[in-house]
């Protein structure tokens, strides 16, 4: 039996790899249909996990059948040595500390294009992270599955690695070209979409997930 799952998302990439961790598990996922009409929640939850209960409880409550299964995630990196930051304010850490960077310092960040977010993010987490010997981190996703309301698992994968005083590659987004991968001798911004999508920690989750799923749709 094949089951349907309803991603809470619009990102290509999310969806790209709750799909590749789903092809051998009998499990389709898709987007959640009219998911751009909807009013999104607040996440203003303290963790992952509050973060992606919330939003697969909101969705699920608005969904067109109350029996459809409404998978949520809330993800980031998370450096030990700043104490779990940016954590769940990793899209938003630059901005939240009103962070701004000096003119000439985007530069070494300038391959990212017009992604402005993100060269804030990684500029200010490089500032955070200066003359830090600890760069020790990870990616870290929480998946919450809700049906009519109600969570009815959780999940989590992650990804450890170390953060570099400098970035490497022209791949990916977000973190990735300070993401260092010691086993693979690279960052996340050099390896293929095919390797990432492996490695992802929401594709981790994702696999975490699905035994929990089938134990409980039996």
């Amino acid at each position: 039996m094949t089951i349907r799952i309803c991603a809470a998302t619009t990102n290509p990439g999310k969806l790209r790899d709750f799909s590749v961790a789903a092809e051998d598990g009998g499990f389709i996922v898709e987007p959640l249909p009219g998911l751009r009409e909807v009013p999104a929640p607040d996440e203003n939850a303290s963790s992952f996990e509050g973060n992606a209960r919330l939003k697969a409880e909101h969705y699920s409550r608005l969904a067109a059948s109350p029996s459809a299964l409404i998978l949520a995630d809330d993800s980031g990196l998370e450096v030990d040595a700043l104490g779990g930051a940016p954590g769940v304010r990793s899209a938003r850490y630059a901005q939240d500390a009103n962070y701004v960077p000096a003119p000439s310092s985007g530069a070494s960040l300038g391959w990212l294009g017009n992604h402005a977010v993100d060269i804030r993010n990684n500029l200010y987490l490089l500032d955070q992270m200066r003359g830090l010997t600890n760069r020790s981190a990870r990616y870290h996703c929480v998946l919450a599955v809700a049906r009519a309301g109600v969570t009815i698992l959780t999940a989590d994968g992650a990804i450890e690695g170390e953060i570099l005083s400098a970035p490497r590659g022209h791949g990916g987004f977000g973190y990735d070209p300070l993401f260092w991968l010691p086993e693979l001798h690279c960052t996340m911004a050099e390896i293929s979409l095919e390797e990432k999508h492996t490695l992802s920690h929401r594709g981790r989750a994702f696999r975490n997930l699905l035994p929990k799923l089938r134990s409980i749709l039996r």
